[in-house]
């Protein structure tokens, strides 16, 4: 499995955490979208799409099953997001 496009909309939002949404294609035929990027205590990650349970909680909709996955997800999405810098408008 690859992961083969990477979308990332950032943003900030006043008294949030989260940092931007993020959507993934897998093997240029699966789409994984809403995962959350999120500034935590020890620096940005992933969260992966979730639903709201009947207890109310939470249970994730799709995730990877593994720590390796996990990581390529994570890897592939902050990097895209660090790329994602929003330019300075042109002085005049």
């Amino acid at each position: 499995m690859k992961i083969t496009s990477v979308n990332v909309r950032k943003f900030e939002k006043e008294d949030s955490r989260m940092r931007g949404i993020a959507s993934v294609l897998l093997d240029d035929c699966f789409a994984v979208h809403d995962i959350r990027i999120i500034e935590g205590d020890n620096g940005l990650f992933i969260a992966m799409p979730s639903r709201k349970t009947a207890t109310g909680g939470y249970r994730d909709i799709a995730h990877p099953i593994n720590t390796e996955v996990r990581k390529m997800f994570e890897d592939t999405i902050l990097e895209a997001y660090n790329n994602a810098e929003v330019e300075k408008p042109a002085e005049e």
